[in-house]
């Protein structure tokens, strides 16, 4: 029976703003490895037998990057599934399930959220493929995280009777007792003593039939939904858009609400694998490698008598001197300074900036695009530079502005412009105007990054001031 890789792509990870914003989530940054982690999740399960092509499920809005951690890969033969709303994870489940089962063969999926970080891919394997005798013979199996500590941020999973005994490298299982929500101190401390207790880690080894007759008997109301979205979608090349209306009209639920909870064929297996969800800045300190000082730096970083602290800095030197347990992250348009001890607090921070209607939760100054990425250079009265990078072979589509004119100048590659009626090539150092109202487009017909210098000028500069008439990404 193959083994379907399922990558849950949802979420925003408002914890680790700046890094982390709505339209460039958590899932697509490199926070430990060199890979993005979408990417260290879709790799995970290299080497298995009986390994099929991975099924991500992702917000509509975010398709072309999670397409681009493919294409950059080399996977071919996945599917992306996009849902047009957030649903929370059973209602994605179902629709992978039913992708999966598409072919007419019952397959196990493996589900993995793509945030996380699992630094040992070896105990990682070991239990999927015990996760995998367990799904095989009809269980719903999870992975209950060894704990390293009296953790109160986590669910856990109280261990039942015992399937399988540990052997050969394989961690065993139980069945599950009962999940437990997050708990207070005390609680927490009293679950490690016990040795009883795991860390829930929101992963899932099950067959893909077998989860949908789960889904049926405990929540109809999900299955049929999510049956309609499904069934009524249709395949767009790489991605499958589910039936809009029916996946709107389906009720939100996680997996453990939905069935593990309720279901009686639920089992957990141990896993020891340095698993983290990375779900604040001192859980990504508690991974990191540290320096002699206990200090995570990554990028241009300075520090003088500092203990115990994370520094990040992606644009310019950031210098820190006589500090500790602190969290500083430095990106083009944000800083964030926080104590460990209030880094989940980051949240409100970003609600702030909701709030007086900024735009600094939505996006990054370098906003990426199906075709490529802009980036906002400087911006003033009734004016503002971009540097735009167009991919080899990509077009920007086919557009007109009410409100600016713009001026293009390459700076490197070939590009192909239409205005209006004309079409003609500009090489390095050539430049054009586009005034106001006029159709155009800009293309890179070669074979190396197309990059532009935009200078806009006009009375309303927002990205909403863009008709489209033509567009290969149908963004129309």
């Amino acid at each position: 029976m193959k083994l379907q890789p399922v990558v849950l792509a949802g979420g925003s990870g408002t914890r680790l703003w700046p890094l982390s914003r709505e339209y460039y989530p958590k899932p697509l940054l490199p926070l430990v490895a060199d890979r993005p982690l979408i990417q260290e999740a879709v790799c995970r399960l290299d080497g298995l037998p009986e390994l099929a092509p991975p099924i991500l499920v992702c917000n509509e809005a975010h398709r072309f990057l999670v397409a681009e951690q493919l294409r950059q890969l080399r996977r071919t033969g996945g599917l992306i599934l996009l849902e047009p709303a957030g649903r929370n994870t059973a209602p994605a489940l179902a629709i992978a399930a039913h992708a999966a089962c598409a072919g007419g063969e019952d397959v196990v999926l493996a589900v993995m959220p793509a945030d996380h970080v699992i630094l040992n891919a070896p105990a990682f394997q070991a239990a999927v493929r015990e996760a995998t005798v367990l799904a095989q013979e009809g269980r719903l199996a999870t992975f209950g995280v060894v704990p390293m500590g009296a953790e109160t941020g986590y669910g856990y999973i109280r261990k039942g009777t015992a399937i399988r005994a540990a052997r050969d490298g394989l961690p065993g299982a139980y069945a599950v007792a009962e999940f437990v929500e997050k708990p207070d101190r005390a609680t927490a401390e009293a679950y490690l003593d016990s040795g009883e207790y795991l860390w829930n880690s929101g992963i899932f080894v099950m067959r893909a039939a077998r989860w949908l007759e789960e889904l049926e008997t405990h929540r109809p109301d999900i299955a049929r939904a999510a049956r309609a979205a499904y069934e009524q979608g249709s395949r767009d090349e790489d991605f499958y858009r589910v039936d809009a209306a029916s996946f709107a009209a389906c009720p939100g639920d996680s997996i453990d609400y939905a069935v593990m909870e309720k279901t009686a064929a639920a089992a957990v297996v141990p896993l020891d694998a340095g698993w983290s969800d990375i779900g604040s800045w001192p859980a990504l300190w508690d991974v990191c490698p540290r320096d002699a000082s206990g200090n995570v730096v990554q990028g241009d970083v300075m520090t003088e008598q500092v203990t115990n602290s994370l520094m990040i800095s992606q644009h310019r030197l950031l210098a820190a001197v006589g500090v500790t347990d602190l969290m500083i992250v430095e990106t083009a348009d944000a800083v964030l300074v926080a104590h460990r001890d209030h880094a989940q607090q980051v949240k409100g921070i970003v609600q702030q900036i909701k709030d007086q209607g900024r735009e600094e939760h939505k996006v990054h100054r370098k906003v990426y695009r199906p075709w490529g990425a802009y980036e906002g250079i400087c911006t003033g009265p009734r004016f503002q530079v971009k540097l735009i990078t167009v991919n080899p072979g990509a077009s920007l589509s086919l557009q007109m502005h009410h409100h600016r004119a713009e001026h293009w100048i390459v700076v490197t590659g070939t590009a192909r412009v239409t205005r209006d009626e004309e079409v003609f090539m500009l090489t390095e150092n050539q430049s054009t105007y586009i005034p106001l109202g006029t159709r155009h487009r800009l293309e890179n017909p070669g074979t190396i990054s197309l990059e532009i210098i935009e200078v806009q000028s006009g009375s309303y500069l927002g990205e909403d001031d863009i008709v489209r008439f033509e567009d290969k990404y149908k963004r129309c």
